[in-house]
């Protein structure tokens, strides 16, 4: 489908829709730092949709503290969804939903499975009508650790054929971390694109004095470096022209695209499907900022197969899209069912089958 086109446009006059959801807790691999403490399993709801021809629409909604609703009010919205739909359709169920972003994703994800299932098209297909894309290039992600660990996972990274790496930081001092990123560079040469995410942790100071030695050390991107609420003191950085482009993640939420322009905060956008309400929301932002010039990065929020196969097909169908945040399976200790994304020479194989490419998530199938 096109960016802009309405997930109900497909949807005919006697078609009935069948909405269900099971609850999950998927144990993660390590417990996850949040703005809102430490959580250590993966929580929320698988939901489908079925049509009266038995076509099978899956969804995600996989709540996280401090970026979108509680669990408790995502399973409210939840309930609302089959009495809107026999009420007035999709576009009465995604309205009925609209201020919880989790349970938007759920629903909005499967309405677009089913609707890709029925035109016996890959999910990115449906959302971009572009050309077929057999990869995505991903980014490894590594955590926080001395600078032996972090430069021996990097070196690791590289050796599976990843080109790019994000680097955690924030969590020590700003010249440990910034020793990290040294030996993380000699370690990995010249050729390995490195990202720094700061997720908030700096002051503006801080940030200002890392800014000259990650330009010195080659590092492309600079995430989230102060808090969400300071977007002039983003603008600042970047208007110091360092060679290191600023990213928002945090930020782009609280101050959307217009007030992100309207500064200079931003050479690049952190989007989230899981945050924003929808793999629909998200490629619309994509194409917006796209074309303001700044560079769209998709990313999950440690999500479950079906919610993370749906942010690879999004990436998919978004053209010339840089490495992302896709390879957060390893993160998790078990999973909804079995993974149709294959990582290959720091590239996710984007599922060639028709919907998102997922089966055996449900728990009666």
């Amino acid at each position: 489908m096109n960016s802009d086109r309405d997930l109900d446009a497909d949807r005919g006059a006697d078609d009935t829709l069948e909405f269900d959801y099971q609850p999950f807790s998927l144990a993660l691999e390590e417990p996850l730092e949040t703005a809102a403490g430490p959580i250590d399993a993966r929580e929320g709801f698988l939901v489908r949709l079925v049509d009266i021809d038995g076509t099978i629409g899956y969804g995600e909604a996989t709540p996280l503290p401090g970026w979108t609703e509680s669990e408790a009010d995502c399973e409210a919205a939840l309930e609302r969804v089959q009495p809107a739909l026999e009420e007035g359709g999709p576009s009465a169920a995604l309205e009925a939903v609209d201020q919880q972003v989790a349970a938007r994703h759920a629903l909005s994800l499967a309405l677009a499975d089913l609707q890709a299932t029925r035109q016996s098209t890959p999910l990115y297909r449906y959302l971009g009508n572009g050309p077929m894309i057999g990869r995505v290039p991903v980014n490894a992600t590594i955590g926080d650790g001395s600078p032996a660990a972090t430069s021996a996972a990097a070196r690791r990274a590289s050796d599976r054929g990843f080109s790019c790496c994000k680097l955690k930081v924030g969590l020590r001092s700003l010249e440990a971390d910034l020793e990290r990123i040294r030996e993380t560079r000699a370690a990995v040469g010249e050729e390995m694109a490195l990202r720094v995410d700061a997720n908030e942790a700096w002051s503006y100071d801080e940030a200002e004095r890392a800014l000259e030695t990650l330009a010195d050390l080659d590092v492309a991107v600079l995430e989230q470096p102060l808090p969400a609420g300071a977007l002039e003191g983003h603008a600042d950085l970047r208007a110091q022209q360092s060679g290191v482009d600023i990213a928002l993640d945090e930020g782009l939420l609280e101050h959307g695209v217009d007030n992100i322009c309207e500064v200079g905060a931003a050479d690049a956008v952190v989007l989230k499907p899981m945050a924003l309400g929808g793999i629909d929301v998200a490629r619309k932002l994509a194409a917006w900022v796209t074309e303001l010039g700044i560079t769209p990065i998709i990313t999950t929020t440690i999500d479950g197969v079906v919610a993370r196969t749906g942010a690879v097909h999004l990436a998919a169908a978004i053209p010339d899209i840089p490495p992302c945040g896709l390879a957060t399976a390893e993160l998790l200790a078990e999973d909804l069912g079995r993974d149709p994304v294959l990582l290959e020479k720091g590239a996710a194989v984007v599922p060639q089958a028709k919907g998102l490419g997922v089966d055996g998530v449900w728990a009666d199938e």
